[in-house]
């Protein structure tokens, strides 16, 4: 089993995330954060860097693109054992991601705070939040991705167990339901531009 050296925690839900965070830490494991996450843990106490000096590039266009970054998806969609991601990892002065935790605001919340608007609605559709998770579940076989804060006892229940260490039937779990949670978020959205589309000229 993989032991978790870096997390990236990303969380619009933030329930349980510094108790989750604190578990992290008793492990050493390096925290990347997102603006909202990262002051939610700095308030706690809890040392954490941001997402920015991480990749080395500044949140940009309002926000738009701020994981959209290789060194976030190179450090999460690399195969540990293959020669050759490692070299590339070397090379371009990437760092394995080994576990992520996010979660995306529900598309409901969003039309409603924006009054069904579409262009509202659609600009605050969250891609970078979602690539991440289907990053982080592509690669299953070496990442931890948690989506939902009520796995997070689980969790912290078995990295104690596993002194650091997250079994691959449970990698596994948590990716199916990552996927899942991506599919149903676009699938709400697609919806809801079904509901929208304008008429035919």
């Amino acid at each position: 089993m993989p032991k978790i050296q870096r997390a990236l925690l990303s969380c619009h839900d933030k329930t349980g995330i510094v108790e989750f965070a604190r578990v992290l830490c008793e492990f050493n494991v390096e925290i990347i954060s997102t603006s909202g996450t990262l002051k939610e843990l700095r308030d706690a106490g809890i040392e954490a860097i941001s997402i920015a000096d991480f990749t080395g590039v500044p949140e940009l266009m309002d926000g738009r693109v701020k994981s959209l970054h290789s060194k976030v998806h190179g450090g999460l969609l690399g195969i540990r054992d293959n020669k050759l991601h490692c070299e590339q990892l070397q090379a371009f002065n990437m760092q394995w991601i080994d576990l992520v935790a996010v979660n995306l605001q529900p598309i409901e919340h969003i039309i409603a705070r924006h009054g069904g608007s579409v262009e509202e609605v659609v600009d605050q559709a969250d891609i970078g939040g979602a690539a991440m998770i289907r990053s982080g579940a592509k690669n299953f076989r070496y990442v931890t991705v948690v989506v939902n804060p009520q796995r997070y006892a689980a969790l912290m229940h078995e990295i104690r167990a596993h002194e650091g260490e997250v079994s691959y039937p449970t990698r596994y779990r948590l990716a199916m339901e990552a996927f899942y949670c991506t599919a149903e978020y676009d699938h709400a959205l697609a919806d809801f531009l079904r509901a929208s589309e304008p008429p035919m000229m």
